[in-house]
């Protein structure tokens, strides 16, 4: 039988280290337990090389080593389809007993070969070698981010793995589902203007050159919108003026690339994210759902954390430390530092500005029930309902905005066009008459 290594608290708080046999690390949990300690640490005994563990397995012994062949480069991070489902998988077979290492080594071989298989394999090496299995998942933050090893390590403290995993998989697919709904309002119109940009360059760059050669044909005199046309052309193709070294056409094409390169840069540094995030909070369009999306995020992490066993203090390190926004990274950091000096969760998220009256007043009741992961879940269950919500009437909105927009700039193009073409016709009738 495996010795473990553990460190605890007695029940003065006093640290008390010592060794414990048991089956598996959930067995050694509840013996500590069971004599009167609460766990912090467990970890199996590590067994030299070369030397089999006594009572260990034959085909522990006999472990196979990883070829060549099974190794795979890759590139990037686990995505979170992948990760939600071993998450689910993993719940399931812990729920139904079986040890760790078997669990990790059943979800191991399903995998196909790539990252996530890759991973499954060290940590299982990892945790067959006495490393708890939450440390095991830190060394790959590409697959299991901080905000999931942190539940981990309470899960295996607690002794509840399996519910752990089981609200991790729940989080995961409800995150998930909450970044489809926001990037489907993006796409629609992303790629509806797209092609009508395309689509304009293009009679821009191919028929009014034509048109223009006719007027000069027939020696029409050209009114300003017409010329403005026509000089907006030659802007596009390069051939305004003599000096012209780029053809506009290529600037404008450029112009999504430059943008998304500049807020990269200005990414990077406090400053340029705190203005941008502002910025985008205060856009009279997206900023209701941008906001909305940062409450449910970081309310349904900060829940989800609390409500798994960790410390306030460590989950709201987290939660901030997993926002996309600078601006609640700050509101968070001035709740973290309240509460550390014991006072209200809620009164810095309201003098912040940053949640509306409702969920700060949701989250001081919560606090003073001691209820708070609970009410902060149903916070965020209640601002995805208005994410949808969101979502429809802006792409409601987003439509006879598009239309109107287009129908401008199609519009423009025919008169413009057809005005000489009028006066052609008419001087043309004039002299056959």
């Amino acid at each position: 039988m495996p010795t473990y290594i553990y460190e605890a608290l007695n029940k003065k708080g006093q640290p008390s280290k010592g060794e414990m046999q048991a089956g598996s690390s959930e067995e050694a949990i509840a013996k500590i337990r069971g004599i009167g300690l609460f766990p912090s640490s467990v970890r199996e005994q590590k067994v030299r090389k070369g030397r089999a563990r006594a009572g260990a397995p034959a085909a522990a012994a006999d472990e196979p080593k990883k070829k060549w062949g099974e190794i795979t480069i890759t590139i990037g991070g686990v995505n979170t389809k992948t990760l939600t489902a071993f998450t689910r998988q993993f719940a399931t077979l812990q729920n139904a007993g079986l040890p760790i290492l078997k669990s990790l080594g059943i979800l191991e071989k399903q995998q196909r070969p790539g990252l996530m298989k890759n991973v499954l394999r060290g940590v299982h090496e990892d945790v067959s070698g006495g490393m708890t299995l939450s440390d095991a998942m830190a060394k790959h933050p590409k697959a299991f981010s901080k905000l999931y090893t942190k539940m981990i390590a309470a899960g295996e403290v607690g002794g509840v793995l399996d519910l752990i995993l089981q609200r991790l998989a729940e989080f995961l697919e409800k995150a998930a589902k909450l970044k489809r709904r926001v990037l489907g309002a993006m796409i629609y119109p992303a790629v509806v203007l797209s092609v009508a940009a395309l689509i304009v360059l293009g009679i821009m760059y191919f028929i009014v050159p034509k048109f223009e050669q006719i007027f000069k044909d027939f020696e029409t005199n050209l009114p300003w919108l017409t010329v403005a046309l026509i000089d907006t052309s030659k802007w596009l193709g390069g051939t305004l003026y003599e000096g012209q070294i780029v053809p506009g056409a290529v600037i404008i094409l450029m112009i999504p690339f430059f943008v998304f390169g500049a807020i990269k840069l200005a990414r990077k540094a406090t400053t340029g994210r705190l203005v941008l995030d502002t910025v985008a909070l205060k856009s009279p369009v997206f900023g209701a759902l941008i906001a909305k999306s940062a409450i449910a995020r970081f309310t349904r992490t900060l829940g989800t954390l609390i409500g798994a066993g960790v410390p306030i203090l460590d989950a709201i390190l987290i939660t901030r430390d997993t926002t996309n926004s600078e601006v609640y990274y700050r509101a968070l950091n001035r709740v973290h530092d309240s509460v550390r000096q014991g006072e209200s969760f809620a009164e810095p998220l309201r003098t912040s500005k940053t949640c509306d009256e409702v969920v700060v007043n949701m989250i001081d009741v919560g606090e003073q029930s001691g209820d708070l992961d609970k009410m902060l879940l149903r916070v965020a269950d209640n601002h995805d309902e208005q994410v949808d919500a969101t979502v429809s009437s802006l792409v409601s909105l987003l439509e006879p905005i598009m239309v109107m927009l287009l129908g401008g700039i199609v519009g423009f193009i025919v008169v413009a066009l057809f005005m000489p073409l009028v006066s052609l016709i008419q001087s043309v009738s004039m002299r056959g008459g």
